[in-house]
């Protein structure tokens, strides 16, 4: 497994929000769904993403892409200083800023939603619902906002995201996942092979032929009893060398990226599944339910049984609805 396999190993979409925005100016709707991840593509006209805190508002003009990393809010609009109409909500709620419900009466059609049905601007956005545990690491290197301009790359999955978005076939919401999946791997993948991209250590690490293997030995197979012998052994070094070369590529020593990526997996394994502590911990490398709680309340400060109980349940994402 590779890091952006294992990005979408947790916020893989599964029944994602996917919506086709037709505006007219003036316009600007704020976005408050506080979504780990979300991916926006402008076909036509302009849109200018203004995030909180003070981070520089963005423009996106028609084939570029942008991915907004959550939980923060941000404004989408015809222009920098747009006051909103619209705020959207956890699970797609739209509603005015009084409150009153807009679903119904900015419906356009099948996942299709605005001011206009002929707007000038037309934005495609896909929401993933929730973050799984493993993808923390990439989704921690992100910045809050990723801007991809057409004129830099060109991703043939665009014009397929928007023929799709607006059919209603027969497991048509599978489709629309995967195909979001399929460009949010193209974006991340180009965004970090960008120079001054910041990628994180353990990211460029997958290319050393040494460490990268090792990466993937862990990742794999993260019950296997390794050890930083057994690991070198594995990828043809010496146990010094590997632990030397694999601090100064990833971070961190070997055991401490174990750790992380079996309590990592655990959490997923907890969150998603309803498999028993003691069944998760030897899926993960442990010897037992006491073992994993202990590593897993030493690490996160909780146990996995109170991790689990205090999940937040996903929340479904259809059409924008009130």
């Amino acid at each position: 497994m590779d890091v952006l396999a294992g990005l979408l190993d947790g916020p893989r979409a599964r029944g994602a929000f996917l919506l086709r925005m037709v505006m007219e100016p003036p316009w600007a709707v704020r976005i408050e769904d506080r979504a780990p991840l979300c991916l926006m593509c402008v076909t036509s006209g302009e849109a200018w993403i203004v995030p909180d805190g003070g981070g520089d508002p963005v423009v996106l003009r028609a084939g570029d892409i942008a991915i907004s990393r959550g939980p923060d809010p941000y404004t989408a609009g015809d222009r920098p200083d747009a006051v909103p109409c619209a705020v959207i909500g956890p699970g797609g709620v739209c509603r005015t800023l009084e409150g009153e419900p807009l679903a119904e009466s900015m419906r356009l059609g099948v996942r299709t939603w605005g001011n206009a049905p002929d707007g000038g601007t037309t934005m495609l956005v896909g929401t993933y619902r929730m973050d799984g545990e493993v993808s923390r690491r990439l989704l921690d290197a992100l910045p809050p906002l990723v801007r991809l301009p057409a004129d830099a790359w060109s991703c043939p999955l665009t014009p397929v995201l928007e023929e799709e978005i607006s059919r209603d076939d027969p497991g048509q919401s599978v489709v629309l996942d995967r195909v979001l999946d399929l460009l949010l791997i193209a974006a991340l993948r180009e965004w970090f092979s960008r120079p001054g991209a910041e990628a994180p250590g353990w990211y460029g690490a997958m290319a050393d032929p040494v460490v990268g293997k090792a990466l993937r030995l862990i990742q794999d197979e993260p019950a296997r009893p390794w050890t930083v012998a057994s690991l070198a052994g594995a990828c043809g070094i010496s146990r010094a060398g590997l632990a030397r070369r694999f601090t100064e590529l990833v971070g961190e020593p070997p055991m401490a990226y174990l750790t992380g990526w079996r309590l990592a997996t655990a959490a997923d394994l907890l969150r998603g599944t309803d498999a028993t502590v003691e069944s998760v911990a030897r899926k993960v490398g442990y010897s037992g339910s006491f073992a994993l709680s202990a590593a897993f309340k030493r690490v996160r400060g909780v146990s996995p049984q109170e991790f689990r109980k205090n999940v937040t349940p996903a929340v479904s994402r259809t059409l924008v609805s009130g």
